[in-house]
């Protein structure tokens, strides 16, 4: 069978981001849909976003392509351009390759959902311009190359 059995997909609740920077992030929860198809090339996700929260540390990736969709609430999409309001059925795409710098910011008073789909490349680089972070594949590190620890 191939229909997914949600109550049997992978959570992460929070953040693998060093402090102080996963604050933002902590009580975020993705339930891990792609994992649970068994899926290899390709991340799905359903991320939950309570009030306050963000959906990540402003970034962008190498090679990594994204999509969002918001699917209930509303979200506050930050990048080098400004800010714009992301509500039911809004959509988003983030090319590889490209520098400006996203996340999502839960401003409201209410749980936001977001249908979240990207590439897996190996070896992908996330940058998050407004701090002073690096994702590489086997951890986070400082601009300056510094380890801050496993992930």
């Amino acid at each position: 069978m191939k229909k997914i059995d949600l109550a049997q997909a992978p959570v992460r609740v929070g953040t693998a981001y060093p402090p102080p920077y996963d604050a933002q992030c902590r009580e975020r929860k993705r339930l891990r849909l792609g994992l649970a198809a068994g899926l290899k090339q390709l991340g799905v996700n359903q991320l939950r976003l309570p009030p306050g929260q963000w959906s990540s540390q402003r970034h962008w990736h190498h090679a990594s392509e994204e999509f969002v969709m918001v699917l209930e609430g509303e979200v506050v999409l930050v990048t080098d351009a400004g800010e714009e309001v992301l509500r039911a059925g809004d959509c988003a795409g983030f090319r590889a390759g490209d520098p400006d710098g996203h996340h999502l910011q839960n401003r409201s008073d209410r749980e936001a959902v977001v249908l979240e789909v990207g590439t897996n490349p190996p070896n992908d680089v996330g940058e998050y311009p407004d701090i002073d972070l690096r994702a590489l594949p086997d951890g986070y590190v400082r601009k300056d190359g510094t380890r801050y620890g496993p992930r």
